[in-house]
């Protein structure tokens, strides 16, 4: 897929938590503590940038899989409240 150029880049932080995501944690807190030591970051403010780039078509298009697992994800969470 090529970069429009006139759409700016994901920034590195989005692709970090993006490369996050993509992981898989064992163990209770194992993601929690990936968070605050490599984003630097309170998991709360993780995942309000996380659930903002799920909606940002440049994160679909920087990762698909990823992104649409994880709208497939938050909508079953969404149904169940």
């Amino acid at each position: 897929m090529d970069q429009d150029p006139t759409k700016p880049a994901l920034a590195d932080r989005e692709r970090a938590i993006l490369a996050l995501e993509r992981r898989g944690f064992t163990g209770p807190g194992a993601k929690e503590r990936a968070i605050r030591e490599e984003l630097g970051l309170a998991p709360v403010r993780y995942y309000q940038l996380l659930n903002a780039l799920l909606d940002d078509p440049r994160a679909l298009e920087h990762d698909p899989v990823t992104v649409n697992r994880l709208r497939r994800v938050r909508e079953v969470r969404r149904g169940e409240r």
